[in-house]
């Protein structure tokens, strides 16, 4: 079947997202013994990554453990998770409408949208966007990648998935689309022309004299 629809992991493939080491940073400059923070916060990342809480109370519950410290600390955490653009992909993922309807599937967390949007315009980049936090499941459930598909007007088997995480790759394949695994943006983009048909002209022949 013809791929007719292509859709993109965010954090590590349109965000380059290394770790800054937030939450160990926080705990020397607090004092608290190494992985205090997470072991306290761990219900926390996991259910404003499905919606169970509100921003809000997401605050809330970091101020709990942070106190003082909890604006400070999430201010870091937002930067590490924003990450910076990887502006060639989104390049070509912006090149491929109108031909192919497009979009984005992620696991975020409460807030990631109006952040992502004030600092990347997602919403004009893709025909729709799919947050496990308004989804109210994660990758590799099924159910969220199908939940792309339908928003997208797509069968499943006419969609390419791109994630750099390889069970959410699978997770992909499992709910019936095709998946690539992003390692680097040269094999991305030459595993997604492959299946969507796509040529680029190649560079001419060298000279002599290593010129064109």
């Amino acid at each position: 079947m013809k791929i007719d629809a292509v859709v993109f992991d965010i954090g590590g493939v349109l965000e380059l997202t290394p770790s800054l080491g937030v939450t160990a940073r926080w705990e020397e400059k607090l004092g608290l013994p190494a992985g205090h923070i997470d072991a306290q916060l761990e219900s926390t990342w996991l259910a404003g990554a499905v919606g169970e809480l509100t921003e809000g109370q997401a605050a809330a519950e970091v101020a709990n453990v942070l106190g003082a410290h909890a604006e400070g600390f999430m201010a870091d955490v937002w930067t590490e998770y924003l990450g910076t653009p990887n502006t060639e992909l989104m390049a070509y993922l912006g090149a491929l409408r109108p031909r192919y309807r497009t979009g984005l599937v992620s696991n975020s967390f409460v807030g990631a949208r109006e952040r992502e949007q004030a600092a990347y315009g997602y919403s004009g980049l893709v025909d729709h966007i799919v947050y496990s936090h308004e989804a109210g499941v994660r990758k590799p459930d099924p159910r969220i990648y199908l939940t792309a598909c339908d928003a997208l007007g797509a069968d499943p088997a006419a969609t390419v998935f791109l994630d750099d995480h390889e069970p959410y790759v699978e997770g992909a394949r499992a709910a019936g689309l095709h998946a690539v695994r992003f390692t680097s943006n040269a094999q991305a983009i030459a595993e997604l022309d492959a299946l969507l048909g796509l040529s680029r002209p190649s560079a001419p022949p060298a000279g002599p004299d290593g010129r064109p």
